[in-house]
């Protein structure tokens, strides 16, 4: 009989527990809840026996409204609890690219004619106008052709002339008049074909933009295959860039973007899609788009690497407040008030922000999720909203609907 006898106190030491538990414990009756013995104790009538005899459940510091999961007094009481407003929100997908910048127009100047250079005009780094001087070659003989030329149209005018008046006069013939007038066309083009080629000793810079390196000196014999400088117009720079296929309908022609040049830290500046492939690449199942960046101040040089970044928009979802965000081993879940009942919604998690969560989930906009009180509540459980949040105030989200500002989930990064 003493085993029988040490079961029993045992069976009173653990209720004496339970009840000093129940009693002086705040977060007894949530836990009880939880592992499903207290509903147990109600059915029993064990809790109406303790309540007989003075003994009621903790309650929270401050009395029942006085903090998360507080109750407004007695057994069974409605949790107070915190809520925010469920708004609408973009999804936003996030390309980040990184692309090589070139002008937006690059011209190598070589010499129309093969000649000595005679004067070179600039120097590396200059910017010059379109029609600007590069340098000059060696052109005495182009120059004695073009005079020789000028007095050949000289001498073919004045016999033109003198036949046409002979003509008044009836001492020319047609044949004559006709012979000399095609003596002096053909004098006329042979001066301009002699002033052409004592042009083509000019070497003219083709564009604005600056000069880099001049690879020649004086004196060097150069052709039309020979480089006298490069010049680049770099007022803006085009960066090509790879997208992935997924987004081929969301780019277009003047969709905008930001460009952050890897070598300068902090700088971050507007751009536009300027051109894109008219196929996908079946490899790297992306497609080549160009930028094109404005370059204010010059600060910007052909070669440099950009960092391109393209957002665009998606479909709308729910957005809530990422204190009414709870997990459990099903995934996430939260609360949701309805009909003044809390109500467990799953939803999966799509963006994430500072503000904001975006979720896929039976969610409308305009309810109300719960983001305090949340440790005692159970499906189908009343609620009292604490007055902070029940007129829009405290932590509720705003009723209009917010655009997020996420850092979306698989941001897409491709280089070109």
């Amino acid at each position: 009989m003493f085993w029988v006898k040490q079961i029993v106190l045992s069976l009173v030491v653990a209720c004496a527990a339970l009840t000093a538990w129940i009693a002086w414990v705040p977060e007894a009756r949530p836990f009880l809840e939880r592992a499903g013995v207290w509903p147990l104790l109600e059915r029993s009538g064990a809790l109406g026996a303790l309540a007989a005899v003075g003994i009621t459940p903790a309650e929270a510091p401050g009395g029942a409204a006085g903090g998360p999961g507080g109750r407004p007094g007695g057994f069974g009481g409605a949790p107070a609890v915190t809520v925010a407003e469920v708004v609408a929100a973009e999804v936003n997908a996030t390309v980040i690219a990184i692309g090589t910048g070139q002008a937006l127009r690059s011209v190598s100047v070589t010499p129309e004619a093969a000649g000595r250079l005679a004067e070179i005009r600039v120097r590396p780094g200059e910017r010059l106008e379109a029609g600007a001087l590069l340098a000059r070659l060696e052109g005495e003989a182009e120059t004695i052709a073009a005079e020789r030329a000028r007095l050949v149209l000289d001498d073919a005018r004045d016999t033109a002339e003198r036949l046409r008046r002979l003509r008044g006069m009836g001492s020319a013939t047609e044949v004559q008049i006709r012979d000399a007038e095609l003596a002096l066309r053909t004098a006329e083009l042979a001066l301009a074909q002699a002033e052409l080629e004592l042009r083509r000793r000019s070497i003219l810079a083709p564009i604005s933009g600056h000069v880099g390196f001049v690879p020649v000196e004086l004196g060097d014999q150069v052709g039309p295959q020979t480089e006298i400088a490069r010049i680049d117009d770099r007022s803006a720079l085009l960066v090509e860039f790879l997208v992935p296929e997924r987004h081929v309908g969301d780019v277009a022609v003047g969709t905008p973007l930001l460009a952050r040049p890897l070598a300068q830290s902090g700088v971050e500046l507007e751009g536009r899609v300027r051109a894109i492939d008219n196929r996908v690449d079946t490899a790297s199942r992306s497609l080549t788009v160009q930028a094109e960046i404005d370059n204010p101040g010059d600060r910007l040089l052909a070669g440099m690497a950009f960092a391109i970044e393209l957002n665009f928009a998606g479909a709308r979802l729910p957005a809530v407040d990422p204190l009414a965000i709870q997990w459990s081993r099903d995934g996430a879940f939260v609360w949701v008030l309805r009909e003044g009942r809390s109500q467990r919604v799953s939803v999966r998690i799509v963006q994430r922000s500072g503000n904001l969560v975006l979720v896929e989930g039976a969610l409308e906009p305009g309810e109300q999720v719960i983001r305090e009180g949340v440790q005692m509540l159970r499906p189908g459980q009343e609620v009292e909203v604490r007055a902070d949040t029940a007129a829009g105030g405290g932590n509720a989200a705003p009723v209009a609907a917010r655009r997020a500002e996420a850092e979306p989930q698989g941001a897409a990064p491709s280089g070109g």
